[in-house]
């Protein structure tokens, strides 16, 4: 073979695709391996990561992204009992700062905000048009468990508005209280403006100042016991970055 014919096989060789490295001395790829990305987040952001982890498996060859979503009290709690998990996402600081505090995540990061609204369901049945409407004793109305990021928001507006929710269930996550609401089990629920945004026409919202004066902060973070660190910390770049927050800025979060 002639010095030119050497050098252009040599430099196809190095132009080779990065998928090609692996190959053996038969021209067979090595198999890929694969992977899994455990990521506990707030039950508000569901659809969001959902969305975010198509993309991210697409482009991470043999990658799996593992949601898994709750009440931050509950991840919290299963993080600090030794489940497994690599990335936690928050929708507030206190369940974050438990996490940290316990030696299970380290450094975390703001990425989005929400606040709370007031949604009814189709129609109004119970007639609600401001915030005071949610003492009445004829309504029943639908919150988060105190434990709850949503609940403790909930907690927050009544006592700047001086009004006391005639509650009638405190559920587990922000998607329960949705819940009830869309299949008229009650009159009213306190929620995310987000949540209330992708319920779309299967609620009406009651628009009331006193719920926009609480603001919840998300952290996010890499867990202490991640199988690959530097994976989960993709994972929270893409969050962080502009792909992330554009999606959550359609989606009805506010910025960090």
């Amino acid at each position: 073979m002639t010095t030119t014919a050497l050098l252009t096989a040599a430099l196809a060789a190095c132009a080779a695709p990065s998928g090609t490295q692996g190959a053996n001395a038969t021209g067979s790829t090595a198999p890929v391996e694969e992977q899994t990305l455990t990521v506990l987040a707030a039950a508000s952001l569901r659809d969001v990561f959902a969305d975010l982890a198509e993309g991210f498996e697409a482009e991470h060859d043999g990658v799996t992204v593992a949601l898994s979503f709750a009440g931050s009290a509950d991840l919290a709690d299963q993080l600090l009992a030794g489940s497994p998990g690599d990335v936690f996402a928050s929708a507030d600081t206190k369940n974050m700062d438990r996490v940290v505090e316990g030696g299970d995540a380290a450094d975390p990061v703001v990425f989005a905000t929400n606040t709370l609204t007031v949604v009814v369901p189709a129609g109004n049945p119970g007639g609600v048009t401001s915030f005071a409407d949610l003492s009445r004793e004829d309504l029943k109305v639908v919150v988060c468990a105190a434990e709850v990021p949503c609940g403790s928001a909930t907690a927050k507006v009544e006592a700047a508005a001086g009004t006391t929710v005639h509650r009638v269930s405190e559920e587990a996550s922000v998607t329960d209280v949705l819940a009830k609401v869309t299949a008229g089990e009650a009159d009213a629920g306190l929620v995310y403006v987000t949540d209330a945004t992708l319920a779309g026409d299967d609620v009406e919202v009651v628009d009331v100042p006193e719920t926009k004066t609480v603001v919840n902060t998300y952290p996010i973070a890499v867990t202490s016991g991640a199988a690959d660190a530097a994976l989960a910390q993709e994972w929270l770049d893409l969050v962080t970055g502009p792909v992330g927050q554009a999606a959550l800025a359609k989606a009805g979060f506010g910025a960090p």
